[in-house]
């Protein structure tokens, strides 16, 4: 697949609807949702606690499936492929950092950070692993364990294993939810670094007002639907 070009929309949803069934009944998460975004635009969606942010998040990534209607990521149509298809497009050309951090507990710092870019086949994968523990202040940390480390320090690890394949689509929830104020900072701009410098889309999930009104739009997700809005 090539790479997005300029003021391509990379990620989109169409007529999305979300349902689950549960002990009192059909809930209706999403009904008709649209949503388009373009290569290098950074999106902030927020929203009260319930609405279904994370599972949006996760259905426009490919990793769960709409009730109905279209999501593309990346030129392709999710529904068109099947787990393993969407697996290989997600180690293409995405990246995550989710509040559970999604960690292997058996490897160390530096080989969680490593394994996606073994996976691409990079030569240099050490090298690079380091160099992005480095850049988070974690290369002292390089031989431990998750176990070993506060969840600030895990956090820290995701967002490097994240950053460190480069992705065209970047997406993210809550992804300075367990750091302090400075680490924090430091993390955000960072993120919008690679925004700025290889034109990384960003998805954001996040209550933070202040990262919020440093990306270029802003949805809220209220009563099913996505809606502009301003810093």
């Amino acid at each position: 697949m090539d790479s997005p070009k300029p003021d391509q929309v990379v990620v989109s949803a169409h007529a999305v609807s979300k349902k689950f069934h549960t002990q009192g009944g059909e809930l209706q998460l999403f009904e008709n949702l649209n949503l388009e975004v373009r290569r290098g635009e950074s999106l902030a969606i927020i929203g009260p606690s319930g609405a279904g942010k994370s599972t949006l998040l996760s259905m426009l990534a490919g990793l769960d499936q709409p009730s109905s209607g279209m999501i593309r990521l990346a030129g392709s149509n999710l529904a068109d492929l099947d787990e393993t298809a969407r697996a290989r497009l997600r180690a293409r050309s995405v990246s995550f950092v989710f509040q559970s951090f999604h960690l292997l507990p058996e490897l160390s710092a530096l080989d969680n950070v490593r394994l996606p870019l073994e996976i691409r086949g990079e030569a240099d994968s050490e090298q690079q692993a380091q160099h992005w523990l480095s850049q988070v202040g974690l290369a002292s940390r390089a031989g431990h364990l998750p176990g070993q480390l506060s969840g600030g320090e895990q956090q820290r690890v995701a967002i490097a294993r994240a950053f460190a394949t480069r992705p065209d689509i970047l997406f993210a929830d809550e992804p300075t939810g367990n750091l302090d104020s400075e680490t924090g900072a430091s993390i955000v701009d960072q993120l919008f670094g690679l925004n700025a410098q290889q034109q990384t889309t960003l998805i954001l999930i996040t209550h933070d007002s202040q990262l919020a009104s440093r990306c270029s739009r802003r949805l809220q997700l209220r009563q099913g639907q996505l809606l502009e809005t301003t810093p």
